[in-house]
């Protein structure tokens, strides 16, 4: 495959309350803690949970639900982290999506590799299934943490993506 992501098992810290999914995020995991790996057309790229994750939640969530819609024909998905900075050009090919991308920064520094290797070609339904699995591991964690969330949004639909795929 050549898109897939692995969650690792990151440490926790204990968190009260936060503003929302991204900012709960951010301060529930500590720095040095095991990153998720985006695997992208056999290049693995690193994602810190606590710096490039909650960067990609505000837009991930809504771009899940977007692609799943019948309706979906494109996209485009800009990522700034400072070590996660890509931008993505999505386009519906049938049950598939093509993704052209443009990396700017990655963990490692070898942006050159990953736009050498910019057009990518995924079935829908693996997608969101494989970002689902970041998804579940961080809605577990804020349940595990009994984190309270004063805007909740993002979360609820992270949680009802995860249940429509179960």
């Amino acid at each position: 495959m050549n898109f897939w992501l692995q969650t690792g098992s990151p440490e926790t810290l204990q968190l009260e309350s936060a503003e929302d999914m991204a900012d709960a995020t951010e301060q529930m995991y500590p720095m040095g803690t095991e990153d998720a790996i985006l695997f992208w057309n056999r290049v693995p790229v690193r994602l810190d949970y606590r710096y490039d994750i909650p960067v990609l939640l505000d837009d991930l969530v809504p771009l899940l639900e977007e692609v799943q819609n019948p309706e979906f024909s494109q996209t485009k998905v800009h990522w700034g982290s400072d070590t996660f900075s890509t931008e993505w050009n999505i386009a519906r090919n049938e049950d598939s999506l093509r993704i052209d991308s443009r990396w700017d920064s990655v963990h490692g520094s070898y942006e050159f590799l990953l736009n050498e290797r910019s057009q990518l070609t995924v079935r829908i339904d693996s997608f969101v299934a494989e970002w689902l699995k970041v998804l579940r591991r961080i809605t577990s964690d804020l349940v595990i943490r009994h984190v309270r969330l004063e805007d909740d949004d993002i979360a609820t639909r992270a949680k009802m993506l995860s249940s429509k795929s179960n």
